[in-house]
């Protein structure tokens, strides 16, 4: 029977092309073809051995010890102290305070109850771990990362939720280690608050900002960054262990942003900073706090002082494994009274008309009564 015109309409709408073969037509067969692009592939990913050049990681270079300043000539006008410390900052972005009033039985006394918080199982510590959400803990260590470390961090602070949680797995000595804790801080932070307001009122003219810190930084207050050093008996895995802390102080930093950071690191055998200038290193005087420059003093300066990054190192035959603190002091301002205070004596433009109107006011009002009676 005969196709209709319909039905071969139909039949014209229905026809689909076959798709297109995937074997590329050539004289090559498909074998052929596998093996030059396994060959190919072979040779362009095959990762090359980088070595990162200096600029990048930077080279440990030793450098005299920063200056020693007496924390009890800082109001003397007859000593160079101040300016000492303006020179140290601009520098190297560190200094050594010495005299500065601290108990060394209360450093002592502290540093041994630290070394209790890092003798916490690690299942323990699992629980108080530090995340982006929480600043305070324990820092996590990886299986891959755990050979190459050469310290411990647990960070403290005035932090209620970090007290029920401490408490929780050291319930009797945590209690004990944070009223140490508490008595110490308060003493750093004094002698911090004591240098801000030298700097304030000695680089004032250099301040972008006047008077006021950084615009809306959040306040975080003052927080302790606790550090347990290992000792490594190969000298070889010790310079591996530096260098891998190197690289993570440079990606990390401080998760927190601080004005200053004050470093109790008795008998240490070095002290190093790292900055974006370089890798420098120096011997540091038995018991003097060391002072190192924070990013909110570098962004409240316009950049005359530099942020950096300070970390004692303990090693040696004569050493056990090291305890240090880092305080990073972080204040809303440096001098909020002050600011109040000259607001409060300043009347605004629309302050002054309403009271130029009021006084008008009583004035007709007066006349009206004296003209009446």
């Amino acid at each position: 029977m005969a196709n209709s015109p319909e039905n071969l309409h139909d039949n014209r709408l229905d026809f689909r092309a076959p798709p297109p073969s995937p074997i590329a037509t050539g004289r090559r067969s498909s074998v052929t073809n596998d093996d030059v692009l396994a060959e190919f592939l072979e040779h362009s990913l095959r990762v090359p051995d980088l070595i990162l050049p200096d600029r990048v990681f930077p080279r440990q270079r030793s450098v005299d010890a920063p200056p020693k300043i007496d924390f009890q000539t800082l109001d003397s006008t007859e000593t160079d102290s101040v300016a000492r410390i303006l020179e140290s900052f601009s520098g190297t972005g560190c200094f050594q305070l010495v005299n500065h009033g601290i108990p060394c039985n209360l450093i002592r006394s502290v540093t041994t109850a630290a070394a209790g918080v890092f003798r916490i199982s690690p299942e323990k510590k699992a629980t108080v771990s530090r995340s982006q959400e929480k600043i305070y803990g324990f820092e996590e260590i990886h299986e891959e990362d755990e050979s190459e470390m050469s310290s411990e961090e647990f960070v403290w602070g005035r932090d209620e939720n970090l007290k029920l949680e401490m408490e929780g797995i050291w319930p009797l000595a945590y209690s004990n280690f944070s009223e140490k804790m508490e008595i110490l801080l308060s003493d750093i932070e004094k002698v911090a608050n004591k240098i801000l307001l030298i700097l304030k009122e000695n680089s004032l003219k250099n301040s972008k900002f006047g008077n006021e810190m950084i615009p809306e930084q959040e306040v975080i207050g003052t927080i302790c960054h606790l550090y347990k050093h290992y000792k490594t008996a190969s000298s070889d895995r010790w310079a591996g262990s530096l260098r891998y802390d190197v690289i993570r102080m440079l990606i990390r930093g401080f998760d927190c942003s601080h004005s200053l950071c004050l470093h109790v690191c008795n008998e240490s055998s070095e002290f190093h900073i790292y900055s974006k200038k370089g890798w420098i290193s120096f011997c540091p005087d038995k018991d003097a706090l060391l002072v190192t420059i924070g990013d909110q003093m570098q962004a409240w300066s316009g950049g005359q002082y530099k942020h950096v990054i300070g970390r004692p190192i303990f090693k040696g035959d004569n050493h056990k494994d090291g305890i240090s603190m880092a305080f990073l002091y972080s204040p809303p301002t440096i001098s909020k009274s002050s600011n109040v205070i000259k607001r409060e004596k300043t009347i605004s433009l629309g302050h002054q008309a309403i009271l130029a109107i009021l006084l008008s006011l009583a004035y007709y009002f007066l006349v009206y009564i004296y003209k009446k009676f």
